[in-house]
């Protein structure tokens, strides 16, 4: 099948967005499927306010409905709500395309953090957006029934995975700082709540990996906090291995796939009970959902690491890439060619299904 994913979220940007579309699209490629990622580096792009590292597409309409024209797909999914997704969806709905979205990002919330607007206001843009598609895919049960109460209609549920070959338990002797060592990584944003974690009074070294707009101010004010940069791959799984308590203080994050690769790793998770930890991590097992993020960190440290390493060893990105490939949609002309509940990779989406539930 011919599949189309529109995205303003692509490489180089480091985040779970992309982590989530390359790892689907490349799975989708394995079982033969033929798909074209509509990315910002097909257009010309300008930096976006506050956060230069994301490229913006400037006046994507003509090229986008050249570029879908050509492919002519079999399935088009609009997986992000900027500038390439408002025009891909305009497209669709000119020409009698059916489509699928995904809400990867609380933007009413990133936006109500930087401007006095309701969020009544931003979350009407948003479901005007996702009002159209044949289903809007969303990472977790709770965020499902959050939605559903925005208004939101045909939501279907399209979970994540993690790589056990890349993150596993390794070496603690990776890191030499004093412990223990807690452990951040994200983008370092305000929407992130990042300062809620570096104010934490904690005994032993914290880290932060990763990049953002907020990066310089809180390198001055937190000088003795080791903020690292990006890291991907081996080189940031033997940073989260080596660490003993990954600290996640997001109120906003609609899943959270570091949780997943920490836990892959050994490591136990601190966090705030809200959507997002609330699905993935089982209180008093694999980490502790508390108010009070330090005290929940100092917790943490109790928890059995072998545990956290068992609970995760049955998420799998091809699961995930089937749920996504089932929840497509696909004229009834050309979906009368191919077994669509069988065709990505044979595998029923079993774990990744209850991944969105209430673990």
């Amino acid at each position: 099948m011919r599949i189309a994913i529109v995205t303003d979220a692509w490489h180089p940007q480091v985040n779970g967005v992309v982590t989530t579309l390359s790892r689907t699209v490349a799975l989708l490629r394995e079982a033969d499927h033929e798909v074209m990622v509509v990315n910002p580096w097909m257009f010309k792009t300008f930096p976006c306010p506050t956060y230069p590292e994301i490229r913006l597409s400037l006046f994507p309409g003509r090229k986008i409905k050249e570029t879908l024209s050509f492919f002519a797909p079999d399935a088009i999914h609009i997986a992000t709500e900027g500038f390439l997704g408002w025009s891909a969806r305009a497209y669709c709905l000119k020409n009698g395309l059916r489509f699928t979205t995904s809400y990867h990002t609380r933007f009413p919330e990133y936006v109500r953090l930087r401007a006095p607007i309701p969020l009544c206001l931003t979350y009407a843009c948003m479901r005007r957006f996702h009002a159209k598609a044949v289903r809007t895919m969303v990472a977790t049960e709770d965020l499902k029934e959050e939605l559903s109460q925005y208004g939101f209609q045909n939501l279907a549920l399209w979970s994540r995975g993690v790589d056990t070959e890349i993150f596993k338990p390794r070496s603690k002797d990776f890191l030499e700082d004093k412990r223990p060592i807690y452990m951040y990584v994200g983008r370092v944003a305000l929407e992130k709540n990042i300062e809620e974690y570096l104010k934490a009074d904690l005994n032993g070294t914290k880290y932060v990996i990763g990049d953002g707009p907020a990066l310089k101010e809180m390198r001055t004010k937190y000088p003795q906090v080791r903020f690292t940069g990006y890291k991907k791959g081996v080189e940031l799984a033997k940073h989260l291995a080596a660490s003993d308590v990954f600290v996640f203080p997001s109120r906003t994050d609609t899943f959270g796939l570091v949780m997943l690769e920490a836990l892959a790793c050994g490591i136990p998770v601190a966090a705030y009970p809200v959507p997002g930890p609330n699905n993935i991590i089982r209180h008093g097992v694999t980490g502790i959902l508390g108010e009070d993020l330090q005290k929940a960190a100092n917790e943490a440290l109790q928890l059995d690491s072998k545990q956290c390493r068992s609970f995760v060893e049955e998420f799998s990105w091809k699961r995930c890439t089937s749920q996504f490939f089932n929840n497509l949609y696909f004229p009834a002309a050309r979906k009368s060619s191919v077994d669509i509940a069988n065709t990505v990779l044979q595998m029923a989406p079993a774990r990744c299904g209850k991944a969105a539930g209430r673990q």
